[in-house]
């Protein structure tokens, strides 16, 4: 029997979706995340699920709530937030629960060229290293020293106030850069939902909202960026509201006389861009069905 052939949208979110839910603005307990996960694993949507994203501080913890919960099929993908101190405890963790849980990804932070380097040492030979830079300013040099030591780059593309959200010109001058230095990214914080819109920034009661960007904007504008769009052009993109202005097709996702066909999101998916976290997995889910654009994976 032939294999059923993906479309391009299943292509865009495979995997895409790196769980955090132990972050704000959600911040559950380990075993809620934990269990959230599991049941994440085992839904119609799996296909779009990422890793399990947990503090080096807190695997210990993880440990203790992950052990009397079934792992499903293989060991889970775990993307670890550490510092290159928490080389020695990421190897003594894999030596331990690899069989369980591996340290698929690690995310870090770096403010000069000179934190680049101490996690290139550290990480860079072991891991997969995503490497946070400050929001702002010319991101240029430090996306070189990133890719120039095997490692890769991160955004952070919103928050739980409006001033953690960077402007649309600064996200696609990030991406740019990574197209422009053949540094693959991942994003984070913000993109619980498709398409750009205001939305609360917490869960708490009268939560002040907040305009969000739209994960489907945001990587859409990275494979047409890889492709041969500029940032200026993509700027209305990532302002875009309209979710019928996203057609979505078997074979293509078009948006306003820009077209990324299948094989060319397989390609930026897999050269660029990487996943982006969120605190929530039922959201992305849930928005996607009352557009009634949700794969069914099947």
């Amino acid at each position: 029997m032939t294999a059923r052939r993906s479309s391009a949208l299943e292509e865009l979110l495979a995997e895409l979706v790196d769980y955090a839910g132990l972050f704000p603005p959600a911040a559950l307990s380990m075993e809620d995340a934990v269990r959230n996960y599991a049941a994440y694993r085992a839904s119609a949507h799996r296909a779009m699920l990422g890793r399990f994203v947990v503090p080096a501080a807190q695997l210990e913890e993880f440990v203790e709530a992950a052990s009397g919960v079934p792992n499903g099929e293989g060991p889970w993908p775990l993307s670890v937030l550490a510092g290159a101190q928490d080389g020695d405890a990421l190897a003594t963790f894999m030596a331990a629960h690899g069989d369980r849980w591996r340290v698929d990804t690690v995310e870090a932070k770096a403010a000069t060229s000179g934190d680049v380097a101490a996690l290139t040492l550290a990480l860079a030979l072991r891991y997969v290293v995503y490497v946070e830079i400050p929001a702002g300013g010319d991101p240029s040099k430090l996306i070189e020293a990133i890719g120039s030591g095997g490692m890769r780059a991160k955004i952070r593309t919103g928050g739980i106030t409006r001033d953690a959200f960077p402007a649309p010109i600064e996200v696609l001058q990030f991406m740019a850069t990574c197209v422009s230095r053949r540094v693959p990214f991942k994003a984070t914080a913000g993109l619980h939902h498709p398409v750009r819109g205001d939305y609360p920034l917490t869960y708490a009661p009268e939560s002040e909202q907040g305009t969000m960007y739209g994960f489907l904007n945001v990587f859409l504008a990275a494979v047409l960026l890889h492709g041969n769009a500029t940032a200026v052009e993509l700027i209305p993109l990532l302002e875009e509201r309209d979710a019928t202005a996203i057609e979505v097709t078997p074979e293509a996702i078009r948006w306003r006389g820009f077209t990324a066909d299948r094989e060319a999101i397989i390609v930026a998916r897999r050269d660029l861009a990487g996943s982006f976290g969120s605190c929530s997995f039922d959201e992305p889910v849930r928005d996607l069905a009352a557009l009634d654009i949700l794969p069914s994976f099947r």
